[in-house]
């Protein structure tokens, strides 16, 4: 039987940040002034363009490690920069929901625990209704609205 401890508490806490982390790259890359915007060169200029438009993120290491796998297909693409980091969010809370739920059901929680992991459960599952809608209007922008 396992038991919710304060140490998985902060591995739940890091994937919601990697999501919110993500979430947040996706709205600043929208920013004319970003210092993402270099031109498509290389595989050094595509992982260095992930790596440029984290640096501007409240937590640009884990941006960076969530998102530089996949330079290749981002290259220097902010639309792609934004899909990626919305799939991947989504992905990495879609992932944490499930583990969460399945904590949940484990037998031995203390009330605390369950009111903690209920109110993990529903905060996860308005991030994964939130990052469906982002992906949906991504879909529409064209040009200067996006």
């Amino acid at each position: 039987m396992e038991y919710l401890t304060l140490s998985k508490l902060s591995f739940f806490q890091f994937y919601a940040l990697q999501a919110t982390v993500a979430l947040a790259l996706f709205l600043s890359i929208t920013n004319p002034f970003s210092a993402a915007r270099l031109e498509p060169q290389s595989k050094t200029s595509n992982t260095d363009f992930v790596k440029t438009s984290c640096e501007v993120m409240m937590y640009p290491d884990i941006c960076y490690q969530s998102l530089s796998a996949y330079a290749s297909t981002i290259q220097t693409s902010p639309r792609e920069l934004a899909n990626t980091a919305l799939s991947v969010s989504l992905n990495n809370e879609q992932s944490t929901s499930t583990l969460v739920l399945r904590l949940s059901k484990e037998h031995g929680l203390t009330h605390r625990e369950t009111i903690v992991i209920s109110d993990c459960v529903e905060t996860m599952r308005d991030s994964v209704d939130e990052l469906h809608q982002s992906m949906a209007k991504m879909k529409g922008l064209e040009g200067p609205e996006f």
